[in-house]
């Protein structure tokens, strides 16, 4: 069981199950979440389910044991992280086409996917030879931080990661191992990557944020990017190192911020210190137009997201 330093949890959780009328499933489910009292966001689709959420111990346990007293989500692998602070402010449970957003037709990862790598196995593999550890994450998000020597791709959202397919062909003959924040992404690139001919497709089981609580987060380079208000968090035990640094004045940092710029708000790594004197802008052209206010952190909500 976790023990628990903080009054809060944060969750991610994901499930590839069919899920008979979704839409009605979502009303229902953010009722629950309503009368429950916890916080996040949670995608449903025809395909499955995908959440972030946030709340105290109590509400977060209650959730995942509900969760899984449904045969559909018995299974359920979830990732649990104990929070100073609730990492979102607001509920929303929605129906969308997927539960990640891929752009990808006719892949159903229930039924093949690539082959699911424990802390252990991934340390393992990755360290023989013709074997390639592939990042499938934007561009923002490894950035930030990154396994040592993968090979990552100029995406700005995983929608793009079929588009290139083309720069991967070299890889067909090696072992490939995927990997993502949570797992869910891999789970439809890898099975995309064994549609297109590629022969020994692995993934990381349960991404970064697993490895992190299984193998001490050993060779990842940097922060990981998480989908909450807590923006990046700590992986490796092990052996540490900053890979980002301050957009302004090259400092190492690991603190992301969206630009104040709404028309921009550009995800970026910026020091406290230019934070301040460049009131959260990422350049001189945004300064001049942004209308919303710096608070400091370059976290904002939206008002009617």
């Amino acid at each position: 069981m976790l023990v628990e330093e903080y009054p809060y949890l944060a969750v991610a959780f994901y499930k590839y199950v069919p899920i008979d009328e979704a839409e009605v499933f979502v009303v229902k489910h953010l009722k629950y979440c309503q009368r429950l009292g916890i916080f996040g966001r949670i995608l449903v689709a025809d395909e499955g389910i995908n959440g972030q959420l946030s709340g105290t111990v109590a509400q977060c346990r209650q959730y995942m044991e509900d969760l899984i007293a449904d045969p559909r989500f018995a299974e359920t692998d979830f990732k649990v992280d104990a929070t100073e602070r609730c990492a979102f402010s607001k509920i929303h449970v929605r129906y969308k086409p997927e539960i990640v957003h891929s752009g990808i037709q006719g892949i159903d990862p229930a039924k093949r996917t690539g082959k699911h790598l424990k802390a252990a196995e991934f340390q393992e593999l990755k360290e023989k030879d013709n074997v390639v550890i592939l990042d499938v994450r934007s561009n923002y998000e490894h950035h930030i931080g990154h396994f040592k020597g993968a090979r990552t791709l100029d995406i700005e959202n995983f929608r793009d990661f079929p588009s290139k397919l083309g720069e991967l062909e070299d890889l067909k003959d090696k072992t490939v191992i995927t990997y993502c924040t949570g797992g869910i992404k891999c789970e439809k690139a890898s099975a995309f990557l064994l549609e297109n001919g590629f022969k020994d497709v692995y993934q990381l089981d349960g991404g970064i944020l697993k490895y992190a609580k299984e193998g001490g987060g050993a060779d990842f380079d940097g922060k990981c990017y998480v989908f909450d208000g807590r923006v990046v968090v700590d992986v490796n035990t092990v052996n540490p190192t900053l890979v980002s640094h301050c957009i302004h004045c090259g400092t190492p940092s690991a603190r992301m911020i969206n630009c104040v710029n709404e028309l921009c708000n550009e995800q970026i790594v910026m020091c406290e210190s230019c934070g301040w004197e460049w009131n959260g802008a990422c350049s001189t052209a945004c300064l001049d137009i942004a209308e919303r206010a710096y608070d400091g952190t370059g976290y904002y909500t939206r008002a009617n997201g």
